[in-house]
């Protein structure tokens, strides 16, 4: 584990209370953003007080916890409102694998945030710092795309193999992702990409980290106290090009044997996950639909409470990698998708969102993303693949779910 220089030995914090401060993205002044929102409410973060970059490691849930304690314990705090999102916090985006890529937590010096109706402002290190300069938006003007590692044809074929290998009994389920890479003409602005996904899907969790920026509709976990809740996705469809094709592909996909056969993968993980934590869990016999403006889901909310006092990343680190994101069983299903899939993920599909001092915090799978660096984006998108399953099908899953942040770079 390394804590960057732009750490401190001893932290002061300062939450106020504020006016509502409107639109949160719109107060961003730089591209470097960090982000949390959905239906406009949540927190934007920005500078640096502190980094931490977690090495691939098995145990770097428990690393980032023991990091952060230290920190957040050896703090000067002065929060009056002490709620959720108050006081310290870091944004983190964790590697999808344990073997391979850094996972990182961010300090901001700055967080704007809102929740019901209450905003506030935290300011983290030197409250005489003078600010950097704000800089404007910039949008490219061309975009220019290429293929990621595999080609459509070699990731049907891929798709294909794993069919091949459900059928024989080596698993049940495996979730393979292609990525696809844009080449702009200026440096890529975080916050404009932040300002249309939020107001495209407001029902996501339009988020931003070190670069990872995107709207993922499932939320791995929230934390308040001992209260948790979380929301299993698994089984998509497109949305119709009519309100009969729409309803039509949605009983379509209701009754779907493949996509409920999927989704009870996802949904028995959840639940076997969750149980040694909770003294209480409930979890619907029956998925609902859960509709966004490009695709339709199965969903299943959870609830839950907390036996003792876990954080919320010690929640992360017992549901991460689950089946939506992965496959089943776990450990062979991962084993196929670094024998097929011909990528390092990075961060893409695994957890990102924030957590505060009390270990409260939301926390979603960072799908719908892209990691962005300078002038270079690169999309991520992932098919749950069961023994039913068609590589020309989930091809075209794929292509739709590309296009949520294909839209934001274009429009």
């Amino acid at each position: 584990m390394k804590l960057a220089a732009t750490a401190q030995d001893h932290l002061t914090v300062h939450t106020v209370p504020v006016p509502d401060p409107g639109d949160l993205i719109a107060r961003l002044p730089h591209p470097t953003a960090l982000a949390w929102i959905r239906h406009g409410d949540g927190i934007v973060g920005w500078g640096e007080a502190a980094r931490i970059t977690l090495p691939a490691t098995p145990d770097r849930f428990t690393a980032a916890t023991t990091a952060l304690r230290h920190l957040f314990d050896t703090a000067d705090v002065h929060d009056p409102l002490t709620l959720p999102g108050t006081g310290p916090v870091a944004f983190g985006s964790f590697g999808f694998d344990p073997t391979t890529g850094d996972s990182v937590l961010i300090v901001p010096r700055r967080v704007l945030g809102r929740r019901d109706g209450t905003a506030w402002l935290t300011t983290i290190g030197d409250t005489a710092r003078t600010p950097t300069p704000a800089t404007p938006l910039h949008t490219p003007t061309r975009l220019h795309w290429t293929d990621g590692a595999l080609p459509e044809h070699a990731w049907k074929h891929a798709v294909t193999t794993a069919v091949d290998r459900i059928r024989h009994g080596h698993l049940g389920k495996v979730v393979l992702a292609r990525d696809l890479t844009a080449h702009a003409d200026t440096p890529i602005d975080t916050r404009v990409l932040l300002h249309r996904l939020a107001r495209r899907y407001p029902a996501c969790y339009t988020f931003s980290c070190d670069g990872l920026v995107g709207a993922t509709p499932e939320l791995l976990i929230r934390r308040t106290g001992d209260h948790i809740e979380s929301l299993v996705l698994a089984g998509t469809t497109a949305r119709g090009t009519t309100t009969t094709d729409d309803h039509t592909r949605a009983a379509r996909l209701f009754t779907s044997t493949k996509d409920r056969e999927e989704h009870r993968y996802a949904a028995d993980m959840v639940r076997d996950a969750l149980t040694p934590l909770c003294h209480h869990l409930t979890i619907p016999d029956e998925p609902t639909l859960l509709t966004l403006p490009n695709l339709t889901h199965l969903a299943s909310p959870v609830h839950g409470r907390l036996t003792a006092d876990h954080t919320v990343l010690d929640v992360v680190a017992a549901l991460h990698p689950t089946p939506a994101v992965c496959g089943t069983p776990t450990t062979t299903a991962l084993d196929l998708i670094r024998e097929l899939e011909g990528m390092d993920r990075g961060r893409y599909a695994g957890p990102t969102g924030w957590i505060d001092a009390r270990g409260d915090g939301e926390w979603g799978i960072a799908l719908r993303c892209a990691h962005i660096n300078g002038t270079r984006a690169r999309l991520f998108a992932g098919c749950g693949i069961v023994a039913d399953s068609d590589p020309t099908a989930e091809l075209a899953e794929a292509t739709t779910k590309f296009r949520v942040m294909q839209d934001a770079l274009h429009s």
